[in-house]
């Protein structure tokens, strides 16, 4: 079976490895020799351990495929409850990779496909119909949706580097019928940058915060915003608006079209900051329909200050 080779996207000294063959994930940002994400699994004993601890409730294999880098959730993000949903009168049934909850879509597990060379920007150059400004590297992946999802669609990323952000848009296109759907990404950013350098402080406004049962969903009561620790999602109606800033290093904002924030920073070395265009089991409680003509398209965008 053919395994993708990693894609390298770079702009002076910001380099960006995209991996088609593992999820096409954003597998390492690195600002001059500084990392910026929680790179590839521990070595299988260390991820055996983690498991058993049962951080994050995840298996070894789940691990691997939900703990590193930066992956696109798509056709649905975060949980969706018990694996169940409904389009119509049709009831469905997804792989439970987070016992009792099947989460974070289908493509993370999937190899894609590159649509086209890497492009560099110059005077009137396009890529996936849209003009690339100079300065900028540009690459664009597919995926097509097939078993366990029920429906025939496809899920595209669009990566646009330039020396200052990271942009990324992620959509869902319907083949055929009609189907809910969502879409967002978890990266995990690094809680420090440097073995001696100050922990990373995240900063978001959100409008309210969905109280989290038992069950790791929302109940779908609103409460004001909770410190952290979390494992939560927060509503932001403007769009997402957070910032990470490692001291006087480095100062990362994350901003998307996203109305939704999931954020997870329970584990000691990463925390993740997760825009999505629904909450966490959105497939049945705010379903958003992906019809032939109208796909679900969401934009991220990663801009850094150094000092």
């Amino acid at each position: 079976m053919h395994h993708p080779a990693p894609v390298l996207l770079a702009v002076g000294d910001v380099a960006v490895t995209v991996l088609p063959g593992d999820g096409c994930r954003v597998g390492s940002l690195r600002l001059g020799d500084v990392e910026l994400l929680r790179t590839a699994p521990e070595p299988a004993t260390e991820k055996a351990e983690k498991a058993e601890q049962g951080k994050h409730g995840e298996q070894a294999e789940a691990w691997e495929a939900f703990g590193h880098g930066s992956f696109p959730m798509a056709p649905y993000a975060g949980r969706v409850d018990r694996g169940l949903f409904n389009n119509g009168p049709i009831r469905h049934h997804l792989p439970l990779d987070l016992p009792p909850h099947a989460a974070h879509g289908t493509v993370v597990r999937r190899a894609w496909r590159a649509v086209g060379p890497v492009v560099t920007g110059a005077d009137g150059t396009e890529f996936s119909g849209r003009e690339i400004p100079e300065g900028t590297v540009s690459a664009a992946f597919v995926c097509d949706l097939t078993d366990p999802w029920p429906y025939p669609g496809r899920v595209s990323q669009l990566f646009e580097l330039t020396q200052d952000q990271l942009r990324i848009t992620l959509s869902v296109e319907a083949l055929r019928d009609s189907f809910p759907a969502q879409a967002g990404w978890h990266p995990w950013f690094r809680k420090q940058l440097r073995a001696d350098g100050p922990s990373a402080v995240l900063d978001f406004s959100p409008a309210w915060q969905e109280e989290r049962g038992a069950d790791h969903l929302p109940t779908g009561r609103r409460i004001d915003p909770l410190p952290g620790p979390w494992d939560d999602c927060f509503a932001l109606p403007d769009g997402v608006r957070a910032s990470l800033r490692w001291g006087d290093e480095l100062t990362l904002a994350v901003e998307s079209d996203c109305t939704w924030l999931v954020v997870f920073d329970e584990q000691d070395d990463a925390v993740a900051v997760e825009p999505q265009s629904g909450p966490p089991n959105g497939l049945n409680t705010a379903p958003h329909l992906v019809t032939p003509i109208e796909p679900l398209e969401v934009t991220t965008t990663w801009s850094w200050q150094r000092g």
